[in-house]
């Protein structure tokens, strides 16, 4: 993996239309850069109600980062709500979806990965002390900063998170302890690519 732990501050995500130019994203991340990626980090814009784009072999997870609440419903007849503040729900990307926005605009976290090379964990959690985050070959962290502020130990290398921002932690010849201190919320994905042998 070419990646590298690094921050990427938030007025640094690059916005771009939905792949069926529906709506807007501002993608964070995608690895390995390209139309072949194996995971990739978002934020939607959802101004209107709107059919989701389809990614067949990726799965998906959305988290409501602002506004009062999305409708996800899914062709099948399934419907699932991600209420204020932190509503969240994981669901396959072959899957046919709408979004019906509850009470106007929502910005919603997306966190996708390609099935059978990759599985990821995303947790919320609060921040008010120190958390330790451990990476190693083939295990990563992605640490999106919901609100608050942080910084990791002096000798990271890393500068500080402001709310927004995303800090990538990637795993290259060992093993690897980082510890964040501050206050605030954040979303801590793990990342865990699969062995393909």
């Amino acid at each position: 993996m070419s990646e590298v732990s690094r921050v990427i501050p938030a007025n640094e995500y690059q916005r771009s239309r939905w792949k069926n130019g529906l709506g807007w994203t501002r993608e964070i991340v995608r690895v390995p850069d390209g139309d072949c990626w194996n995971w990739r980090l978002s934020i939607a814009e959802i101004e209107r109600d709107s059919e989701f784009s389809i990614f067949p072999d990726i799965d998906r997870e959305l988290v409501l980062v602002r506004g009062n609440g999305l409708r996800l419903r899914f062709a099948d007849g399934e419907v699932s709500e991600l209420p204020p503040p932190h509503g969240r729900f994981r669901f396959a990307g072959e899957r046919a979806v709408a979004g019906e926005l509850v009470d106007g605009t929502t910005h919603d976290f997306n966190l996708m990965w390609r099935r059978g090379l990759v599985e990821t964990e995303l947790l919320h959690r609060p921040l008010v002390g120190p958390m330790l985050f451990f990476v190693e070959p083939h295990t990563h962290w992605a640490i999106h900063l919901l609100s608050g502020q942080a910084e990791f130990d002096a000798d990271s290398g890393l500068p500080p998170l402001w709310a927004g921002d995303t800090a990538l932690l990637i795993g290259d010849a060992g093993r690897r302890r980082y510890a964040l201190q501050g206050g605030g919320e954040l979303l801590a994905i793990r990342i865990q690519e699969l062995d393909q042998k």
